[in-house]
């Protein structure tokens, strides 16, 4: 099973979710880091990490003495990252999406690909648990290349929980897309219900299965319990507003660690979710 813990807007507590299921959870479990721009479970498992990669993207490189200057590869780009002046195509390596359809189209196969790096993968233990995250290099655009390559390292004989970016938009499709369920974890404020709202149709767009958990459930109001119900989304979990849990999570260390009484909360969603998906 997969699970996917994604949030509408950043701060909800979303890797406090991802890092405490994992932990909670009372079988062999894989945590995949996707929020490649800023990670941060790490911080709070420590990880022995035994491996580490670099990710790239294939990006065109042009023979001169081939280059015919026809123009093909500008017209198929949909991202202006070649540019053909009836001479030799300019290459913009940081626009390329590595298509490749600059290589399919040139007729004088002048194009091939090369590698260029945009991220780096690390992969390593930590209390039991399979740990691997991406992380994007400073400056680099897109994300997605290194999402796919952390998904890639997902084990499928056993439990694996991803830990999304942020918002709705492709680095969470990304990271969400494949999943078998989606915690949505939100807080209940308006700006949090707004975000909510917007994670709510894009996982109804992907026709995955989602349920919700409100963080710092008793600082709001009753708005995201009163949307929930008028929507008939599953409330999987409340976790309070307890300063002991920020000053654990100040200090770098886990809830269920910290505070073992909020286990049965993390667990408890896992049992949900697992029982949903059989049924689904």
């Amino acid at each position: 099973m997969r699970i996917a813990v994604a949030s509408g807007k950043g701060g909800t507590g979303k890797t406090t979710v991802a890092v405490n299921m994992a932990l909670a959870a009372e079988r062999e479990v894989q945590l995949l880091d996707c929020d490649v721009e800023a990670p941060n479970c790490h911080i709070f498992l420590a990880p022995q990490f035994d491996s580490s990669e670099a990710v790239t993207v294939p990006v065109p490189e042009v023979d001169r003495s081939k280059c015919t200057g026809c123009g093909k590869c500008a017209e198929v780009c949909q991202y202006s990252a070649i540019v053909s002046l009836k001479t030799e195509p300019l290459v913009f390596p940081e626009m390329c999406h590595g298509c490749g359809g600059c290589f399919l189209a040139c007729p004088a196969g002048a194009i091939s690909e090369a590698g260029r790096e945009v991220g780096v993968l690390e992969q390593g233990r930590a209390n039991g648990c399979w740990f691997a995250h991406g992380r994007l290099n400073i400056g680099e655009a897109m994300a997605p290349p290194v999402i796919r390559a952390v998904k890639k390292r997902a084990k499928h004989d056993r439990l694996v929980i991803v830990d999304s970016p942020p918002g709705t938009s492709c680095p969470v499709i990304e990271a969400v897309r494949s999943c078998d369920y989606v915690v949505l974890v939100t807080e209940p404020t308006p700006f949090g219900l707004h975000d909510l709202d917007l994670a709510v149709a894009m996982v109804g767009a992907l026709s995955i299965p989602f349920g919700v958990v409100i963080n710092r459930s008793d600082v709001g109001g009753d708005m995201v319990r009163s949307y929930c119900a008028e929507h008939r989304i599953r409330l999987l979990a409340e976790i309070p507003d307890d300063r002991k849990i920020a000053e654990a999570y100040s200090r770098g260390e886990t809830v269920v660690e910290a505070l073992p009484d909020y286990t049965g909360i993390f667990r408890a969603v896992l049992a949900q979710i697992e029982s949903l998906v059989v049924e689904k």
